[in-house]
């Protein structure tokens, strides 16, 4: 499952996955590691054994975004013609948020050091986020003359707010961990020793209940963002049809009423 840009390891139901380009301050840009995320996603998505996984960063930083070197040399998607570059970005960087909104895992981002560009923009592709103390974040595609060109302006509204989310990308100030917590960017501030025992955790918290249940709840989720009441009532009654019929809702109501721990298999 692993390659040299993403680490993936297996822990019972839980996936670690590790941008693994520390030298370069694991950049997303480039398409080996656009290739290992989106067939990552697209992995767990078919393997109802996976329940939540933890994304994190090797080295001293979670991600750099974007490649500033081959941005500088005009290479990998930043080459060529105007039209040749928006291909690049379509069929490249922006099949990233495209895979995590269609994820059906729950994803916490372990954010280990800074999150800049689309970095910051990755981690806000998870559906949680724990930081170490030592970590920041910028939306800082202004400061290079360009735009969130991988859906930052829509990612990060979505998160903090229309007026923080005008402050971070207009400005492209960094902030710390403690303003993140403070916005609502993050869960949870962790000594950095402690990050990955803090996201895993967060992460069996999601990986003991119904896998079913987790999947839909997070689909509802996503959804609701641009439904309508009515629409959304809609879809959450045709998916707790499915739910009510489930071996692992039969199992969770008699482990209720028996008073004990349940066994959850996935079906």
């Amino acid at each position: 499952m692993s390659n040299e840009a993403l680490l993936v390891e297996r822990d019972e139901h839980i996936e670690t996955w590790t941008i693994n380009l520390p030298e370069k301050r694991n950049p997303i840009s480039d398409e080996e590691v656009v290739r290992a995320l989106v067939g990552a996603v697209d992995r767990v998505n078919r393997d109802r054994d996976v329940r939540a996984v933890v994304l994190t960063g090797a080295g001293s930083a979670f991600s750099a975004g974007g490649d500033v070197k081959k941005m500088a040399d005009r290479q990998g998607i930043f080459g060529g013609h105007p039209h040749q570059v928006r291909d690049g970005y379509r069929y490249g960087i922006q099949q990233i948020p495209l895979a995590f909104h269609g994820c059906e895992v729950p994803v916490v981002a372990a954010v280990n050091g800074p999150a800049v560009g689309a970095g910051c923009d990755l981690a806000l592709m998870c559906d949680l986020r724990v930081a170490a103390d030592t970590a920041w974040f910028a939306e800082s595609f202004v400061k290079l003359g360009i735009i969130p060109g991988d859906g930052g302006a829509w990612l990060l509204p979505r998160v903090v707010g229309p007026a923080r989310a005008a402050e971070m990308a207009l400005t492209g100030d960094r902030i710390d961990a403690q303003t993140a917590l403070e916005w609502g960017l993050v869960n949870q501030v962790v000594p950095a020793a402690e990050l990955m025992d803090a996201a895993l955790a967060l992460a069996r918290r999601i990986a003991v209940n119904p896998p079913h249940s987790v999947r839909m709840g997070k689909k509802l989720l996503r959804e609701s963002g641009h439904q309508t009441l009515a629409s959304h009532l809609e879809m959450s009654a045709a998916m707790q049809a499915l739910a009510h019929h489930a071996p692992d809702h039969t199992e969770a109501m008699a482990a209720f009423l028996g008073k004990r721990e349940a066994n959850y298999t996935g079906e």
